[in-house]
């Protein structure tokens, strides 16, 4: 595989020499996350199965090599990068009209659970003798989307000594739980005999990273999947105005004196919007739009490979119980709090 690697390598040479070294780091951890995704596939079409679980599987048995060598750059990548082009294309499969025939229950609960969790988590926090700070950074990231909430939230609460650390926690905890509820919840929907409506708005409005709600989604069926990730997305979306607030309550002065443009909504999130929009106008071929839903599936295998070399569940153990059940009280808050929702809506 080094030699293939090393010749995909060298054909990068008519490229600019910028491009051409930033090429060289990412290509190799690339391949074989592509390679580990077409295994999976294989696995899937032989044997049954859902491919995107097999791929998180698969790359969790390889989670040294996100550690050190020359795959890092590659697996960060396809867990970022090629993520959130899989994401955008998964436009494709959607119009408005679509969306427009969910109703506003996707809406209604996302407006409901994301400023819910994020007050259930200052007041356990408070009874579990923890910081407001941290408090609320385990509440948006579960409440909003996981780790990328937690990067943003975190950079205009009030920095101490422990800040960066419960920042760290936080990020892992939540990769976790998002993990196991991405191969849980789909359990959990057949259990309750929820429809392919409801368990798509259950599965985007409960788990935590975009990624696993992905997967779930699309383990159960195309429909499901599609309605997860409008859901899930907007969550995403709440991610701006839930900042804002948070920076006026903390009243982080500096932040706006640093002259930041401020939190714009997230590329792959307006890259989805726009697919979305040009599918709904109906320009875009039948035999492209195929094309681009393919493209789509093969990007999230790829991207759920290197989410899998990336996940470690080693340094929770090194964690306090304390923020541990903070995260797990938020999740099950969630949880509980739609399905009651969607069962009230019925």
């Amino acid at each position: 595989m080094d030699t293939g690697m090393a010749n995909s390598a060298k054909e990068l040479t008519f490229f600019p020499a910028n491009i051409r070294s930033s090429l060289s780091e990412i290509v190799p951890g690339f391949l074989l996350c592509l390679v580990v995704g077409m295994a999976a596939k294989f696995v899937s079409d032989h044997y049954g199965g859902p491919t995107i679980l097999y791929a998180l599987l698969m790359g969790m048995s390889l989670n040294y090599l996100s550690q050190e060598g020359r795959c890092m750059a590659g697996i960060q990548f396809s867990a970022k990068t090629v993520l959130r082009a899989g994401i955008a294309l998964l436009g494709a499969r959607i119009t408005f009209e679509q969306l427009l025939g969910l109703g506003i229950t996707p809406i209604a609960i996302v407006l409901v659970s994301v400023p819910s969790v994020i007050l259930f988590g200052v007041f356990c926090g408070q009874r579990l003798g923890l910081s407001r700070s941290q408090s609320v950074l385990s509440g948006a990231s579960v409440g909003i989307c996981g780790a990328s909430a937690a990067l943003a939230v975190s950079a205009v609460l009030p920095e101490d000594k422990d800040s960066e650390r419960n920042l760290i926690f936080t990020v892992i905890g939540v990769t976790a739980l998002s993990t196991v509820a991405m191969i849980i919840y789909p359990l959990v929907v057949t259990g309750l005999g929820l429809n392919e409506i409801e368990s798509g708005i259950f599965l985007g409005a409960t788990i935590h990273d975009v990624a696993q709600v992905v997967g779930a989604g699309y383990m159960i069926s195309d429909g499901t999947g599609d309605v997860a990730t409008f859901t899930k997305l907007l969550r995403v979306a709440s991610l701006v105005p839930v900042v804002i607030v948070i920076t006026l309550i903390f009243s982080r002065k500096q932040q706006v004196q640093s002259g930041s443009p401020g939190l714009p909504l997230p590329l792959f999130l307006v890259a989805f919007i726009l697919v979305v929009g040009i599918n709904s106008s109906g320009f875009i071929p039948e035999d492209m739009l195929e094309g681009m839903v393919s493209l789509s599936r093969w990007c999230l295998i790829v991207a759920m490979v290197g989410l899998g070399m990336k996940a470690s569940f080693k340094e929770l153990s090194c964690m306090g119980w304390k923020p541990v059940l903070l995260l797990v009280s938020e999740t099950l808050f969630l949880a509980v709090l739609v399905v009651v929702w969607l069962f009230i809506a019925r």
